[in-house]
């Protein structure tokens, strides 16, 4: 299957052998879907192939489903960008930076933002996206995680902001959330210095909700899973949209959307007729 890397691929649903070929697999369990990076030889290396298919997963999520789990196989969560796009040759069918540098500017641009929308939609206030990170999570792996809502992770996690450290700014979404987690003048220590954050620091910093043992994992995030679930989703969608807004709202900005998510729920629960 070759992927546009141009264009982020079709908007049709994603079959499993595509997701196999480019390196991941999507399980959908009532009302839990299960995005695994699959490729533990590559340390779960993404490419241009790896964004659009999440794209489109996001795309397609069943209605049903309020969970959404992001986790690598094997070692590690993800080592961040293959490294075969620094050459010339890049990754078969999909180009590489080289090529890409040769693009239009509006061509670029949206090469780029097509890479992000792999990204966007794990914030959507319909879903509670948690990333299940143990191992290196490097840059674009990095990225991934901070584009969920809820990160646990294990005592051998690895986060690092390599892109600066390779020339490049990080660019898929994760500056964001990663000012707005740690704040600026941390922001900027972490990403300009690429060191690693080791668990029990990303837990001080805000990176992190939950730091378990490796083998305890799986289980922390059903249990976290589990809890989130026992909320009724209506208020859950409204809360986490209210809690989405309050940083770019004034006070009483955020009193006038919390008086009309309200007014929404008490007529849902309890107007007749």
């Amino acid at each position: 299957m070759t992927v546009d890397a141009n264009l982020g691929g079709s908007a049709e649903a994603v079959s499993a052998s595509e997701l196999a070929e480019i390196g991941l697999r999507y399980e959908v369990d009532g009302a839990i879907a299960t995005i695994t990076l699959d490729r533990p030889d590559k340390r779960n290396a993404q490419t241009f192939a790896t964004w659009s298919a999440l794209a489109r997963i996001g795309e397609h999520i069943p209605d049903q489903v309020r969970i959404v789990v992001v986790k690598g196989e094997g070692p590690s969560f993800s080592a961040g960008i293959d490294l075969r796009m620094f050459t010339p040759e890049g990754v078969p069918g999909q180009g590489s930076f080289v090529s890409a540098a040769s693009l239009g500017e509006t061509t670029f641009e949206r090469r780029i933002a097509d890479a992000q929308r792999g990204f966007l939609w794990l914030r959507r206030p319909d879903i509670v996206s948690i990333a299940a990170v143990h191992g290196h999570a490097i840059g674009a792996g990095f990225q991934l995680a901070l584009a969920c809502d809820l990160r646990v992770v294990a005592e051998d996690v690895k986060f690092c902001m390599k892109e600066p450290a390779l020339g490049l700014v990080p660019d898929l979404t994760g500056t964001k959330p990663l000012v707005e987690l740690v704040g600026l003048p941390r922001a900027i220590e972490l990403c300009l210095t690429a060191r690693v954050v080791g668990a029990e620091e990303a837990v001080r910093l805000g990176l992190a909700e939950l730091a378990v043992p490796a083998g305890e994992l799986a289980q922390a995030v059903q249990d976290l899973a589990g809890a989130l679930l026992a909320t009724d989703r209506g208020a859950a969608t409204a809360t986490k949209r209210l809690l989405q807004g309050a940083l770019g709202r004034s006070l009483e900005e955020q009193a006038i959307a919390e008086r009309r998510e309200q007014i929404v729920r008490i007529r849902t629960l309890f107007a007749s007729g």
